[in-house]
């Protein structure tokens, strides 16, 4: 799934192409995507002619703010990315106009299509389907249920460690399936929590309650320092993430623990480990993080 990087990077992909462009139209095979109206006849009507004012990030959903009030968020969720470019149907499929990298496989699973006013179109891939659209009046969006109760941004300046500190010390549990938690701190996933442990040397399963201060600072430290490098390199794109051009992100140079079982660690030496909890792997290095 996208974490945060991989959202930032599509929302500045998306800020760079589309800012101040209309959506004329929409088109999908897929219509259970759009959450909000239900009604896909509906959501394009209202959808029409809305102009990009901006385009932000809160947590993992992607943030169209449009002119008359209005705002389209998308959640790309598992296997969902966002590209930017010109499409025709050919032999019954969508095919890029141009060849290039928007004509690689992993980008060929187009379910909807957005067309902006001057010729460029906004395509979600998802091969899974399970990306989920919903056009909100912004007042409602921001006050909703759901957006109220996502947690603290952790790369913004208020997002300090005393902040941090705070909220850790009201959970218990294991380390990484609280920071995975989107209720505790937006937008961190299996990616970036294992990266973030390797380089704090905290074991994925230590319990929050017996955590040192000294071990939260280091933990503040690398979420900042792993979360940037991400949005520096592009994203990760091991699986189906790809930018708004159909290119892979570059973070997997820099990966120190996740998707390395059994390569060497680079600190001390001592093979990658994976364990299975909550469903989920995390990987770690026996001999740095220690229980």
């Amino acid at each position: 799934m996208p974490e945060l990087p991989e959202v930032q990077t599509t929302v500045n992909g998306l800020h760079a192409k589309v800012l101040n462009r209309a959506f004329v139209d929409v088109w999908s095979d897929w219509q259970k995507m759009v959450k909000r109206p239900r009604d896909f006849a509906q959501f394009k009507k209202e959808l029409e002619g809305k102009k990009i004012a901006r385009v932000w990030r809160r947590a993992k959903n992607v943030i169209f703010e449009l002119s008359e009030g209005y705002s389209l968020l998308i959640h790309m969720k598992m296997t969902g990315h966002l590209m930017v470019g010109e499409w025709q149907m050919a032999n019954g499929e969508w095919q890029p106009k141009v060849p290039g990298p928007l004509g690689d496989k992993v980008n060929g699973f187009l379910h909807v299509i957005f067309f902006l006013d001057n010729g460029d179109m906004i395509a979600l891939s998802d091969m899974r389907k399970f990306a989920k659209i919903e056009l909100w009046k912004t007042e409602e969006m921001l006050a909703s249920p759901e957006f109220l109760k996502i947690g603290p941004e952790p790369l913004e300046n208020s997002f300090t460690f005393e902040k941090f500190a705070a909220i850790i010390s009201k959970k218990r549990g294991k380390i990484k399936q609280v920071l995975m938690d989107p209720f505790v701190v937006a937008g961190i996933g299996n990616i970036y929590a294992s990266e973030a442990l390797w380089w704090a040397k905290i074991h994925p399963e230590k319990r929050t309650e017996n955590l040192s201060k000294k071990e939260l600072q280091l933990l503040y430290g690398a979420i900042k320092k792993v979360l940037n490098a991400g949005i520096e390199f592009g994203g990760e794109s091991f699986s189906d993430y790809r930018n708004v051009d159909g290119l892979p992100g570059k973070f997997g140079s820099s990966r120190q623990a996740y998707k390395r079982e059994k390569l060497e660690c680079a600190r001390c030496g001592a093979p990658i480990a994976r364990i299975m909890f909550a469903a989920r792997s995390a990987f770690y290095c026996p001999h740095c993080q220690k229980l």
